[in-house]
Protein backbone atom coordinates (compact mmCIF):
# COMPACT_ATOMS: atom_id res chain seq x y z
CA UNK A 1 0.00 0.00 0.00
CA UNK A 2 1.43 3.36 -1.07
CA UNK A 3 1.43 6.43 1.17
CA UNK A 4 -0.58 8.70 -1.14
CA UNK A 5 0.30 11.80 0.88
CA UNK A 6 3.84 11.57 -0.49
CA UNK A 7 2.43 12.09 -4.01
CA UNK A 8 0.92 15.49 -3.15
CA UNK A 9 3.45 18.29 -3.66
CA UNK A 10 3.36 21.73 -2.03
CA UNK A 11 3.89 24.67 -4.39
CA UNK A 12 4.44 27.87 -2.37
CA UNK A 13 3.00 31.19 -3.56
CA UNK A 14 0.75 29.68 -6.25
CA UNK A 15 -1.53 30.96 -7.70
CA UNK A 16 -0.59 34.02 -5.65
CA UNK A 17 1.72 34.99 -2.82
CA UNK A 18 0.88 33.43 0.54
CA UNK A 19 -0.97 30.41 -0.85
CA UNK A 20 0.51 26.91 -0.67
CA UNK A 21 -0.99 25.00 -3.60
CA UNK A 22 -1.53 21.24 -3.15
CA UNK A 23 -0.35 19.83 -6.49
CA UNK A 24 -1.76 16.39 -7.37
CA UNK A 25 0.20 15.96 -10.62
CA UNK A 26 2.84 13.71 -8.98
CA UNK A 27 -0.01 11.34 -8.02
CA UNK A 28 -1.44 11.51 -11.54
CA UNK A 29 1.94 10.65 -13.03
CA UNK A 30 2.31 7.46 -10.96
CA UNK A 31 -0.16 4.83 -12.26
CA UNK A 32 -0.04 2.73 -9.08
CA UNK A 33 -0.79 5.76 -6.89
CA UNK A 34 -3.63 6.93 -9.15
CA UNK A 35 -5.17 3.45 -9.28
CA UNK A 36 -4.94 3.09 -5.51
CA UNK A 37 -6.51 6.53 -4.97
CA UNK A 38 -9.45 5.66 -7.24
CA UNK A 39 -9.97 2.28 -5.55
CA UNK A 40 -9.87 3.83 -2.09
CA UNK A 41 -12.22 6.65 -3.08
CA UNK A 42 -14.70 4.15 -4.57
CA UNK A 43 -14.60 2.02 -1.41
CA UNK A 44 -15.72 4.97 0.76
CA UNK A 45 -19.23 5.09 -0.72
CA UNK A 46 -22.02 2.89 -1.98
CA UNK A 47 -22.32 2.70 -5.76
CA UNK A 48 -24.35 5.71 -6.97
CA UNK A 49 -26.46 5.92 -10.13
CA UNK A 50 -24.27 8.66 -11.65
CA UNK A 51 -21.06 10.58 -11.01
CA UNK A 52 -20.99 14.36 -11.47
CA UNK A 53 -17.41 15.61 -11.70
CA UNK A 54 -16.25 19.21 -11.42
CA UNK A 55 -14.05 20.76 -14.11
CA UNK A 56 -11.21 20.14 -14.59
CA UNK A 57 -9.11 17.97 -12.28
CA UNK A 58 -12.29 16.44 -10.90
CA UNK A 59 -12.79 14.88 -14.35
CA UNK A 60 -9.77 12.62 -13.78
CA UNK A 61 -11.23 11.08 -10.64
CA UNK A 62 -14.86 11.33 -11.73
CA UNK A 63 -14.34 9.45 -14.98
CA UNK A 64 -12.29 6.75 -13.26
CA UNK A 65 -14.91 6.35 -10.51
CA UNK A 66 -17.76 6.22 -13.04
CA UNK A 67 -15.92 3.37 -14.80
CA UNK A 68 -15.15 1.64 -11.49
CA UNK A 69 -18.82 1.80 -10.47
CA UNK A 70 -20.19 1.23 -13.99
CA UNK A 71 -22.37 4.37 -13.93
CA UNK A 72 -22.79 7.46 -16.15
CA UNK A 73 -20.29 10.32 -15.98
CA UNK A 74 -21.71 13.88 -15.95
CA UNK A 75 -19.31 16.82 -16.38
CA UNK A 76 -19.96 20.06 -14.48
CA UNK A 77 -18.27 22.73 -16.59
CA UNK A 78 -17.59 26.44 -16.64
CA UNK A 79 -20.16 28.57 -18.45
CA UNK A 80 -20.24 28.23 -22.24
CA UNK A 81 -18.26 24.97 -22.51
CA UNK A 82 -21.16 22.52 -22.99
CA UNK A 83 -23.17 22.26 -26.23
CA UNK A 84 -26.93 21.91 -26.13
CA UNK A 85 -29.42 22.85 -23.42
CA UNK A 86 -27.89 23.33 -19.98
CA UNK A 87 -28.84 24.42 -16.49
CA UNK A 88 -26.53 26.82 -14.74
CA UNK A 89 -25.73 28.12 -11.30
CA UNK A 90 -23.95 31.40 -10.55
CA UNK A 91 -21.96 31.40 -7.32
CA UNK A 92 -19.69 33.73 -5.39
CA UNK A 93 -15.93 33.50 -5.28
CA UNK A 94 -13.52 35.36 -3.04
CA UNK A 95 -13.21 38.07 -5.72
CA UNK A 96 -16.29 38.05 -7.95
CA UNK A 97 -18.44 35.22 -9.22
CA UNK A 98 -18.39 32.23 -11.53
CA UNK A 99 -20.91 30.01 -13.30
CA UNK A 100 -21.16 26.22 -13.62
CA UNK A 101 -23.35 24.29 -16.03
CA UNK A 102 -24.45 20.72 -16.68
CA UNK A 103 -26.61 19.34 -19.48
CA UNK A 104 -30.31 19.70 -18.70
CA UNK A 105 -30.93 16.03 -19.52
CA UNK A 106 -27.90 14.64 -17.64
CA UNK A 107 -29.71 13.67 -14.43
CA UNK A 108 -33.11 12.05 -13.91
CA UNK A 109 -35.39 13.14 -11.08
CA UNK A 110 -34.54 11.07 -8.01
CA UNK A 111 -31.26 9.77 -9.48
CA UNK A 112 -28.65 9.12 -6.77
CA UNK A 113 -25.52 11.13 -7.56
CA UNK A 114 -22.02 11.42 -6.12
CA UNK A 115 -20.22 14.70 -6.81
CA UNK A 116 -16.46 14.31 -7.29
CA UNK A 117 -13.56 16.76 -7.32
CA UNK A 118 -9.85 16.62 -6.62
CA UNK A 119 -9.79 19.11 -3.75
CA UNK A 120 -12.14 20.62 -1.18
CA UNK A 121 -11.11 24.06 0.06
CA UNK A 122 -13.85 26.63 0.74
CA UNK A 123 -16.59 24.48 -0.82
CA UNK A 124 -18.12 27.12 -3.10
CA UNK A 125 -17.74 25.22 -6.36
CA UNK A 126 -18.90 21.94 -4.80
CA UNK A 127 -21.95 23.67 -3.27
CA UNK A 128 -22.78 25.17 -6.68
CA UNK A 129 -22.55 21.73 -8.25
CA UNK A 130 -24.89 20.31 -5.61
CA UNK A 131 -27.36 23.08 -6.46
CA UNK A 132 -27.21 22.06 -10.13
CA UNK A 133 -27.95 18.42 -9.28
CA UNK A 134 -30.85 19.48 -7.07
CA UNK A 135 -32.13 21.87 -9.74
CA UNK A 136 -32.56 18.77 -11.94
CA UNK A 137 -34.21 16.96 -8.98
CA UNK A 138 -31.29 14.58 -8.53
CA UNK A 139 -30.35 13.34 -5.06
CA UNK A 140 -26.84 14.23 -3.88
CA UNK A 141 -25.79 11.09 -1.99
CA UNK A 142 -22.33 12.46 -1.12
CA UNK A 143 -19.46 14.68 -2.20
CA UNK A 144 -16.15 12.89 -2.65
CA UNK A 145 -12.69 14.47 -2.80
CA UNK A 146 -9.13 13.24 -3.09
CA UNK A 147 -7.87 16.04 -0.80
CA UNK A 148 -9.54 18.21 1.82
CA UNK A 149 -7.86 21.37 3.09
CA UNK A 150 -9.06 21.39 6.69
CA UNK A 151 -9.67 24.79 8.20
CA UNK A 152 -11.06 26.63 5.17
CA UNK A 153 -14.72 25.88 5.93
CA UNK A 154 -15.51 23.69 2.95
CA UNK A 155 -16.94 20.79 4.91
CA UNK A 156 -19.09 23.19 6.92
CA UNK A 157 -20.41 24.85 3.74
CA UNK A 158 -21.46 21.39 2.49
CA UNK A 159 -22.94 20.29 5.84
CA UNK A 160 -26.30 19.39 4.31
CA UNK A 161 -24.62 16.48 2.46
CA UNK A 162 -22.19 13.72 3.45
CA UNK A 163 -18.60 14.67 2.60
CA UNK A 164 -15.75 12.18 2.14
CA UNK A 165 -12.09 13.00 1.52
CA UNK A 166 -9.34 10.47 1.05
CA UNK A 167 -6.55 12.74 2.33
CA UNK A 168 -6.69 15.69 4.72
CA UNK A 169 -4.18 18.50 5.06
CA UNK A 170 -4.45 21.21 7.68
CA UNK A 171 -4.11 24.71 6.21
CA UNK A 172 -0.67 26.03 7.02
CA UNK A 173 0.72 22.54 7.74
Amino acid sequence: MLDLRTYIRDVPDFPRKGIVFKDITPLLSEPRALAQAVRQMAARLERPEAVVAIESRGFVFGAALALQWGVPFVPARKFGKLPGRTVRHVYSLEYGQDTLEIHADAIRPGQRVVIVDDLLATGGTAAATACLVEQLEGKVEALLFLVELVGLGGREKLASHPVEALLEFKVGA
